[in-house]
Order: structure tokens, then sequence, then C-alpha cells
């Protein structure tokens, strides 16, 4: 039976985890830099603002990745 009259300590909070805003952050930017890098390789003359988003999309990936295999 539970006693109404008792004060009980509240759970602890969970801990946050490392880098939790980090990984929506990379979703972001690879989304936003491939489809900049899709968009300005077939209207721009110049490859190498295409390649310049193309490498950032590149590094997200590989950061994602990484972060994924030492959250895991």
């Amino acid at each position: 039976m539970t006693d109404p009259y008792r004060i009980a300590e509240a759970p602890p909070a969970e801990p946050r985890k490392p880098g939790a805003l980090l990984r929506p952050l990379l979703w972001l930017v690879l989304f936003a830099s491939a489809a900049a890098n899709a968009v300005l390789s077939t209207e721009v003359d110049n490859p190498w603002v295409s390649s310049a988003f193309g490498l950032v999309a590149l590094a997200c990936a590989a950061a994602l990745i990484v972060h994924h295999r030492r959250h895991r």
C-alpha cells in the first residue's frame, strides 16, 4: 500500500549525451550542401563552386559516420 504523505525523492535526471545537438546540425548541413551541390553543378559553369559544396557534404557524411561509431 502506498503512503500519500510520504515524500519521495525524484528520480535522478538522465545525463545529457555528448554531442546531442551535433547530429541534427550535421544532417542539416549535409542536406543543404548536397542540394547546393546539385543545383550549382547544373546552373554554374564554374566547377569549383559546386565542388566546394560537394566536399562539405562529404565531410558531413564522414563526421556523421564517425559520430555514430563512437556513440553507439
